[in-house]
């Protein structure tokens, strides 16, 4: 994908030239492109750490004092659950 944008950044101008556009308006258009391509490439790589981040937080275990326990379950404490027969 960079190749294609560093392609078009360079090939642009030198359409615009062909064309009968000015150098320096040439030069400036290859300098939006620039601008434009390294902003989507930011974008792009923030967007890539986000959905990594996410989907490593959806597999990584739970975190926390009593995380591993599901809610309700029988954590083998000293009193019952008040169920049991009491003597």
């Amino acid at each position: 994908m960079v190749r294609w944008a560093a392609f078009s950044c360079l090939l642009v101008p030198v359409v615009l030239v062909v064309y009968g556009t000015s150098v320096g308006g040439a030069a400036t258009a290859a300098l939006g492109l620039a601008a434009v391509t390294a902003a989507c490439r930011v974008l792009l790589r923030q967007s890539e750490r986000t959905a990594a981040r996410a989907r490593a937080a959806e597999s990584a275990p739970p975190r926390g004092r009593r995380a591993r326990f599901a809610p309700g379950a029988n954590r083998g404490g000293r009193h019952g659950t008040g169920s049991a027969p009491r003597d």
